[in-house]
């Protein structure tokens, strides 16, 4: 097997970071493997073994080592921020989606619907689209605050 492009040399303070790091118990699961492998990494194991003794892959290592090589400990220790999708919703249309559900159902209608509810909220111009997924998710959100009662439970 080749030696790694990216090569792992510690000190003895990024040792005992790393160390520290993984015996401790209190990081995440993701951090404590990243600082085992780069402790295996400056033993001078390669990549396979120490992905089979941390149950990751060999392309892990890789990006382990090379994050440690181009943006130091402390980056290649933490979770970047991961995008995500855009919220459909702003506080501001969350608000105004429990005000429709408050008021009073359209003529014909017993209740509203969440189907009703999206309809509605599209049509005041709160939101482009939106699922009735997204209105039951926010609805229940709402709803789910210490003292909020749920279907099903008294209200004494």
């Amino acid at each position: 097997m080749t030696a790694s492009k990216y090569r792992v040399e510690l000190t003895d303070s990024q040792k005992r970071r790393l160390s520290e790091v993984a015996h401790r118990g209190r990081s995440q699961a993701r951090t404590v493997k990243r600082a085992l492998a780069l402790l295996k990494a400056d033993e001078g194991q390669i990549d396979n073994r120490i992905a089979d003794a941390l149950s990751i892959s060999r392309c892990t290592v890789v990006r382990i080592r090379k994050r440690l090589c181009e943006e130091g400990l402390e980056s290649t220790l933490v979770d970047r921020a991961r995008p995500g999708k855009q919220r459909k919703l702003d506080e501001r249309a969350e608000v105004h989606i429990v005000a429709i559900a408050c008021s009073d159902p359209p003529a014909g209608h017993t209740h509203r619907t969440l189907k009703l509810l999206a309809d509605k909220a599209v049509e005041l111009g709160y939101v482009e689209s939106i699922a009735r997924e997204t209105v039951r998710q926010s609805l229940k959100k709402t709803n789910s605050s210490p003292g909020g009662t749920r279907r099903g439970a008294s209200r004494n």
